[in-house]
Parts: structure tokens; C-alpha cells; sequence
């Protein structure tokens, strides 16, 4: 049997040191509530290196991704009349809209 790893603590000072480095100000409150929860997940991955062996292949998703998206195939469009027919103002086969440009453009 394998010795199990000793647990890892992460203090409030670790937490200020790293916030700190990282220049995240941090109230006193913070610190420790993120001193706790890093410690969680510290021991979180701990557990994981223990069931993970040379066999199990490392993976990103416990499922195969697929590709859902439909075939891009032109289909039924409408025409240029259509389009238009629901615009406020047209002209020439276009929308026609405001001016947004000075006129130097």
C-alpha cells in the first residue's frame, strides 16, 4: 500500500503573498475564504493523481465531441423585390437609411 500524500494547507498568508505578486488587492475577508478554498482544490487534484494511472489516457471530455452542425447547402432565398417589399424606404435595389457619415467621406 502507498503512503497517501500529505494534505497541503494553503494559509492566509500564502494567499496575501500571492495576491501580492499578482497585485489583486484583497480585504482581509477574502483572504481567508480563498485560503480555504484553494485548499479544496488543492486537495482535489491530489485525489485525482492518485487514481490516475499510466493506463487511463488523459483526456478533455469523458465523452467524444461531434460535430452537430448541418451541411451547409444553399437553399430557397428570397428575391431582391421580397426583401425590400417590408422596407421603410428603397432605391435602386438597396435600403435606403440616413446618412451616419460626415460628408467628407
Amino acid at each position: 500500500m502507498t503512503d497517501a500524500p500529505e494534505p497541503v494547507v494553503i494559509t492566509a498568508a500564502d494567499v496575501q503573498h500571492l495576491a501580492g505578486l499578482a497585485r489583486i488587492a484583497l480585504t482581509p475577508e477574502e483572504i481567508e475564504h480563498l485560503a480555504g478554498e484553494l485548499t479544496v482544490i488543492v486537495d482535489s487534484v491530489a485525489k485525482v493523481r492518485e487514481v490516475a494511472t499510466p493506463d487511463v489516457p488523459a483526456t478533455s471530455h469523458p465523452v467524444p465531441l461531434v460535430n452537430v452542425l448541418r451541411p451547409d447547402v444553399p437553399g430557397a432565398v428570397l428575391t431582391t423585390e421580397q426583401v425590400l417589399s417590408g422596407a421603410p424606404d428603397a432605391a435602386d435595389g438597396r435600403f435606403r437609411v440616413p446618412a451616419i457619415l460626415g460628408e467628407e467621406q
